[in-house]
């Protein structure tokens, strides 16, 4: 089992901490959310059946750790909504200019704008696809959802998303056209 545990570490590390992170926005309930997940991990994996890749299953661990936090928190679903710092990590390119890099943090303020006001499942599809990688099938597992929910939720938020940040982007136009 200590294999299988280092082996479950080092390759899915990284993701759930990064996926925790955004749903909680705190590093240290993060790395206390990421325990609780290996916690429970140590206690069921006899029990995994591998009907699921271990992916998928350690972020269906994830994703009812990060619930449960949030139910035990006094108004849980308005906090989750306030959860994500989208600004970490938006610019990958250093070698920007420093007019691309201004332009850069307005998109990623607005876009950060954006997905404040999404729906709970809107944004764990967004982070668990665009930010932790994982596929349409991986996702639909880790949830507990059909393939297609995963799609048609994906396909909402990412129109809502597009709505409502060229909404922004006007705003932002006519608010520097005024100055």
């Amino acid at each position: 089992m200590n294999s299988v545990f280092n082996e479950l570490y080092t390759k899915y590390h990284q993701d759930l901490f990064q996926f925790l992170y955004y749903m909680v926005k705190n590093r240290v309930e993060a790395e206390d959310l990421v325990q609780e997940v290996y916690i429970r991990v140590l206690k069921a994996y006899d029990k995994f059946e591998g009907k699921s890749s271990e992916k998928t299953w350690l972020f269906s661990i994830a994703k009812n750790v990060a619930i449960d936090h949030f139910r035990k928190q006094k108004g849980w679903k308005d906090r989750l909504f306030d959860k994500f710092d989208w600004e970490r990590g938006e610019i990958k390119d250093s070698k920007i200019l420093p007019e691309e890099m201004v332009i850069q943090n307005e998109e990623v303020k607005i876009l950060k704008e954006c997905l404040d006001t999404c729906t709970t499942n809107h944004r764990i599809v967004l982070i668990m696809r665009y930010l932790n990688g994982l596929s349409i099938a991986e996702t639909a597992e880790a949830l507990n959802w059909s393939e297609s929910k995963v799609k048609t939720t994906q396909h909402r938020a990412l129109k809502s998303i597009k709505v409502k940040m060229e909404n922004e982007r006007r705003k932002e136009e006519d608010r520097h056209a005024s100055l």
